[in-house]
C-alpha cells in the first residue's frame, strides 16, 4: 500500500492535491511475562524473534518496577527453566492472566491446583523434548561404559604412551539395559539400545502392549528388584511426583550388580545423592553417569563431583539448538491457543 502510495504521490500533487494523510494502522501484541531474554536462565536471546512476532515479552524486573502498567496487561506467562515463580502473589497480581507455560515436559515446580483455582490453564512441552533426551541417555551410558572423560583427560596431560590398566571401560553391546519408566523417553531409549544389541529390561507402573516389547525386544519386570539385580546398566526415566522421590536410595543400589552403572535422566531428586556417593565410594556400584542432580549445577567441591566413576552433566538433557526452537515455538502455540478461547494442545490437568 505505502509503495503505490509513493509512485502515486507526485502525480496527485500535481493535479493539485495539496495535502495526503496516511494513517499507520497498529495492532497491539498480547503481554506475556518471562524472564529477560539472554539473561541467566532466561531464553537464549537468538529464540527471542520467536516469541516477539507474537507477544511483547514483559520481564520480572520491569513488572516489579512498574506494577501499575504493566499488571493488567500481562495474560501469560512463560517458566523458562524453573522461572518466573508462579505463586498465589503473582497470580493475584495477574488479574487478566489466562495460562502458564512451562518450557520442558516437568512440571513438579508449579502448583498446577493452586493455578487452575484462579482460572488459570497450566501447559508443558511434551514430545518435543523426546528424542534429545532419549539421546543424552545413550551418550552418557556410552561416555560411562568407554571412559571418554578419562580417555580425553589422558591425551591431554599423559607422560606415558601405553594406557594403564584403570582406563579400561566396559561393553555397552550384548550387555542388559534395565530402564525404570517405559513412556515416551523409556521407549525411545528401547529402541537405540536394540541398535547395540542390548537385552532390554524395563519396570513402569503399567505394562506396555506385547506389541510394544516385541518391537524393541523388551522384557517386563513387575518388580524393579528384578531389574536391578539383573542389569549391567539401569537408567532412570520417571517423573518426579511424591512416588518417585528418592526411588532410587541405598536399598535399590545395594540390589544392582557390583559391575552396574546408574544413569539417570529423570529428575535429581528420584535418586538420593547421599546415597549414590556412598555405594561409589564403597564400590557397591562400578559408576554412574547423571545429567540431573540436586541442585543444578552441584556447587563445585560436591563429593561427586571428586569421584573419577562418576560423569555430572547440568542437566543438558534438551539443550541442542532444535530441541529448544521446538519447545519455544510449542510454547507460542499453547499461550495463543490459550489467549484465543480454544483448547491449549498441551494443557496439564491434576
Amino acid at each position: 500500500m505505502f509503495r503505490l502510495l509513493g509512485k502515486a504521490f507526485p502525480l496527485l500533487i500535481r493535479r493539485g492535491v495539496k495535502q495526503l494523510t496516511v494513517t499507520k494502522m497498529t495492532t497491539e501484541k498480547p503481554c506475556i511475562l518471562a524472564n529477560a531474554l539472554g539473561v541467566q536462565d532466561g531464553i537464549y536471546r537468538c529464540f527471542g524473534p520467536i516469541i516477539e512476532k507474537n507477544f511483547t515479552i514483559i520481564s520480572s524486573e520491569e513488572l516489579l518496577n512498574n506494577k501499575e502498567r504493566f499488571a493488567d496487561q500481562i495474560r501469560a506467562v512463560f517458566v523458562w527453566n524453573g522461572l518466573v515463580k508462579v505463586g498465589c502473589d503473582l497470580l493475584q497480581l495477574l488479574p487478566n492472566l489466562k495460562v502458564v507455560v512451562n518450557g520442558g515436559v516437568g512440571v513438579d515446580h508449579l502448583d498446577i491446583a493452586m493455578i487452575n483455582s484462579f482460572g488459570v490453564k497450566v501447559c508443558n512441552t511434551p514430545h518435543v523434548v523426546d528424542n534429545a533426551t532419549a539421546d543424552i541417555g545413550m551418550a552418557l551410558m556410552l561416555a560411562s561404559a568407554r571412559k571418554l572423560l578419562y580417555g580425553h583427560n589422558y591425551s591431554l596431560c599423559h607422560e606415558d604412551t601405553a594406557l594403564p590398566e584403570s582406563s579400561l571401560g566396559t561393553d555397552v553391546s550384548g550387555a542388559t539395559l534395565g530402564i525404570i519408566g517405559m513412556g515416551r523417553i523409556g521407549y525411545k531409549v528401547a529402541k537405540r539400545a536394540q541398535g547395540f544389541e542390548m537385552k532390554i529390561l524395563y519396570h513402569n507402573r503399567n505394562r506396555r502392549k506385547e506389541e510394544d516389547e516385541r518391537a524393541v525386544g523388551a522384557w517386563y519386570c513387575e518388580k524393579m528388584e528384578d531389574l536391578l539385580q539383573q542389569s549391567d546398566f539401569v537408567m532412570v526415566v520417571v517423573n518426579l511426583s511424591p512416588q518417585t522421590h528418592k526411588l532410587i536410595g541405598a536399598r535399590e543400589l545395594a540390589m544392582m550388580k557390583p559391575t552396574g552403572t546408574l544413569i539417570n535422566i529423570s529428575r535429581g531428586h528420584v535418586v538420593d545423592q547421599d546415597a549414590l556417593i556412598d555405594s561409589l565410594q564403597r564400590g557397591v556400584i562400578r559408576a554412574a553417569a547423571l545429567d540431573v542432580t540436586y541442585p543444578e549445577p552441584l556447587p563445585r567441591g560436591h563429593p561427586l563431583m571428586s569421584l573419577p566413576n562418576v560423569i555430572v552433566l547440568p542437566h543438558m538433557g534438551t539443550h541442542t539448538v532444535e530441541t529448544i526452537r521446538l519447545m519455544v515455538e510449542r510454547m507460542v502455540t499453547n499461550a495463543l491457543a490459550a489467549l484465543s478461547g480454544a483448547q491449549p494442545p498441551d494443557e496439564v490437568k491434576v
